[in-house]
Parts: C-alpha cells; sequence; structure tokens
C-alpha cells in the first residue's frame, strides 16, 4: 500500500501532487486546505513520504515508514495542544530550517494548525517563505485560506481537499481497521465524512455512547429546566472525555519532569523545579481547555446533524439520513416544527459555538443559551 493509499476520497488532490512529487512543477511552499477532518495533515505527511521516497511514496521504503511514523529527521511536524501556535515555536522551526537537510532530497516542514498562528508568529513565517532555503519545502494546514495572512497564502500553492463520502470512508474502515460493514457505515454516516472521528467512533463503544447521548438530546428539549439539564450534560460528557484523552499524558509528563529533575532518586525539589512544574501546569490547564472546546465542538455539530436530518425529511430530500438509527425521533422533529425552524435551530447552534471558539464565552453560559434557543414548541410538549 502507497502512502497514497491512506487518504480517503481525495484522488484530484493526490493526481494534482504525484507530478511535483516527481520533479514536475515543485515549490518551496504549500497551503493544504478543507473541512475538518478531511485529512489535511495526513495528505501533508503522504506528499512529505513522496518527496523523500525514490519511488515517490511507495509506502515500503524506510522513508516512507519513518516519515509515516514521525521519525524522519528532515521531516518536521508542528501540532500544538493549546489555543495558538506563538512566535517562539515558530522561530524554533525558522531556525531548523535554514540548516541543511541531513538526506539527500528535501526537509520538510509541515505545520498542522496554521490557522492558530498569532500575528508573531505569521511575521516570524512570513519571511522564512518569502526568503525560502534551498530545498526546504514549507507545508501550511489550515481549514480556508482565509485563515492565514494574505502575505502568507500568496506564496504558496494551494491544494484543496474534499470531504470524502461515506461509502469511501465505511470501505477505509473496513479495510485499515477490520471493523464490520454495518458498524463502518454507521461510523462513516455518524462523523460526516471526518476520517478521525470516523475511526473513533468504529473502534470505541464508548465514543458512540455519548454521541448517542447528544443526538437524543432534540426531542427531549421539552422545557427550560430540560434545556438546563441538557446544557449540563453535553458540558459533562466533554468534561468526561477531555480528561480521559489528557489525563495519562499529564501524569507522563509530570513523571517526566519529576525525573529531569531528580525528585523521585533524590526525594527533594531542585530551585528550578517549582517553576518547571508551574510552567507545565500552565500548558496543561491550557490544553485541557481546547480538549473540551474540541470535544463541545464536535457534539455541537452532532446536533446540527440532527436538525440537518430534520430539514432533509420535512422537503423529501432524497438520500441517506446522518442519524438513520434514530429516525423516529428525526420524524417527531420534523413534524412538531417547521424547516424554518430548523434553520434557525442550527444557526443558534453555530452562534454558541462561534461564542466559545471565537469570544472565549464561557462554555456553559453558551451552552445553556442555545439549549434555551433549541426547545421545542408548546404543542409539541407530550
Amino acid at each position: 500500500m502507497t502512502v497514497w493509499d491512506t487518504l480517503v476520497g481525495q484522488r484530484p488532490m493526490i493526481e494534482a501532487l504525484r507530478p511535483a512529487a516527481a520533479g514536475h512543477g515543485m515549490t518551496h511552499a504549500w497551503l493544504f486546505t478543507g473541512p475538518p477532518g478531511s485529512g489535511r495533515s495526513n495528505a501533508a505527511i503522504a506528499f512529505s513520504a513522496a518527496l523523500l521516497c525514490e519511488r515517490q511514496g511507495c509506502g515500503e521504503c524506510h522513508e516512507c515508514h519513518t516519515v509515516v511514523a514521525g521519525s524522519h529527521a528532515d521531516v518536521r511536524l508542528v501540532r500544538t495542544e493549546k489555543l495558538s501556535i506563538g512566535v517562539d515555536e515558530v522561530r524554533d522551526l525558522v531556525r531548523r530550517a535554514a540548516l541543511a537537510p541531513s538526506g539527500r532530497r528535501w526537509q520538510v516542514m509541515i505545520v498542522e494548525d496554521a490557522d492558530r498562528l498569532t500575528d508573531q508568529a505569521c511575521n516570524a513565517l512570513l519571511k522564512a517563505i518569502e526568503e525560502p532555503t534551498p530545498r526546504t519545502v514549507w507545508m501550511l494546514c489550515a481549514p480556508t485560506t482565509e485563515d492565514l495572512l494574505p502575505t502568507i497564502r500568496s506564496r504558496c500553492r494551494l491544494v484543496t481537499l474534499s470531504t470524502p463520502t461515506a461509502p469511501e470512508v465505511a470501505e477505509f474502515l473496513v479495510r485499515t481497521e477490520g471493523v464490520s460493514a454495518a458498524l463502518a457505515a454507521y461510523a462513516a454516516r455518524a462523523s460526516q465524512g471526518h476520517i478521525g472521528r470516523a475511526r473513533a467512533l468504529a473502534r470505541d463503544e464508548a465514543t458512540r455512547n455519548r454521541r448517542r447521548e447528544i443526538v437524543s438530546m432534540p426531542v427531549r428539549l421539552t422545557g427550560l429546566g430540560s434545556c438546563m439539564t441538557a446544557a449540563q450534560n453535553l458540558h459533562d460528557v466533554a468534561k468526561e472525555e477531555a480528561e480521559a484523552i489528557t489525563s495519562d499524558l499529564d501524569a507522563q509528563e509530570k513523571a517526566d519532569l519529576d525525573s529531569a529533575y531528580g525528585v523521585v532518586e533524590r526525594g527533594r525539589r531542585p530551585r528550578d523545579y517549582s517553576p518547571a512544574l508551574s510552567h507545565l501546569q500552565k500548558g496543561q490547564k491550557t490544553r485541557a481547555k481546547r480538549r473540551v472546546l474540541d470535544v463541545v465542538d464536535r457534539g455541537l455539530m452532532d446536533l446540527v446533524s440532527v436538525y440537518r436530518d430534520a430539514i432533509a425529511l420535512a422537503v423529501g430530500a432524497p438520500g441517506e439520513l446522518v442519524n438513520e438509527e434514530i429516525r423516529g425521533d428525526i420524524e417527531k422533529l420534523a413534524g412538531s416544527s417547521s424547516p424554518e425552524l430548523n434553520l434557525r435551530r442550527i444557526e443558534a447552534v453555530f452562534e454558541a459555538r462561534e461564542q466559545m471558539l471565537e469570544f472565549n464565552v464561557p462554555a456553559m453560559l453558551a451552552l445553556e443559551s442555545m439549549m434555551a434557543a433549541l426547545q421545542l414548541p408548546e404543542g409539541s410538549r407530550r
């Protein structure tokens, strides 16, 4: 299996990149854009492997294996667990980019969340892209071109990814995860083309249960009390999932810090240990906040899928429902509300999303306001 085979539903993009990997039309800066879950960073990693591989991404050689595993000396991937990527991280990357690659081909710098660069970080990156080092390639990943400064995106070649179809995702899950066709089809529909989400749903029963809890909420919003309860439940589900993701990592980082400062062996704390611990805990707190917001955001997209299904059912749109397994609830929602009302509910969800992600409104406050806006009409509360 070549490195390109790991990219789901991206045939046009692959056909555009392969000639560059072979040396035709190569440039020093690339911008990968596409909706969440479309595989922007995976595409950048596959392209990196193809650039370093003698056979343009065979998937079998040492170069391909180490690039995909994240251990290749000439490929640096920057991703953040924080809310933004700071100037210090970018300056470190720029310093490394100024060095010659250790191999005979390229040195690749991948910035996974380029839309999270601070203004200072963008300025530091812009200088490096304006004055490129020979044999250094920059690959930036962002949802849209508008998420980057015009001066940066104008110096990059654009690569646009699309959302893969449910059948393409299902086939990928059966092939790579070994799950049943029925489970793969459910995960593909429920993820709405988000590859990482589809994998989690296919692998983990707890993840599936959390999603079922969220998509069952709309028909239970029969009063202000139930709306407040639903907001609390959604926030609690997000915190639970985020803590499950970060708790082991937090403990490992703390153990590594203790070991580095000799706290375990000597039984006492050196003078420099407290500032280092404080810095670590601050970073972990920021990461935990980001994780909660990410999980809440995913839950909001699951809610949107329910109202989208209700609209599709009401207007007789062709195609399968995203939430086919709760068709009864969807029919109830469609029967008790007009498509216009469900569109306004979708707007309320996106407004809450914007308040949390863009304006830093406390998650519980935004969720309570949103749930109140999603409340069922008086006549349907039976």
